[in-house]
């Protein structure tokens, strides 16, 4: 996997700070980019589901609510 190359800019303190802390930060920031990532695609695709339903394009099937939320709080 070929891996693209972002910069960042950081002021001068915080940068002296960043050192002081023991952290391989680009495997952080690339972390913390694919989870924010992440979750703007689930965002996207909620609020797609969610305007299908309303128009009436999908449906979701009796009872799917209940065990979806039983199952949920099972997990826990």
């Amino acid at each position: 996997m070929y891996l693209e190359t972002v910069t960042i800019k950081v002021d001068e303190e915080l940068k002296r700070r960043m050192k002081e802390v023991e952290e391989n930060w680009s495997a952080y920031l690339r972390d913390a980019i694919r989870r924010r990532v992440e979750r703007e695609e689930r965002a996207r695709a909620t609020g797609k589901l969610l305007d299908d339903l309303r128009a009436g394009r999908r449906s979701v099937p009796a009872g799917f609510i209940n065990k979806a939320i039983r199952e949920d709080r099972e997990s826990r």
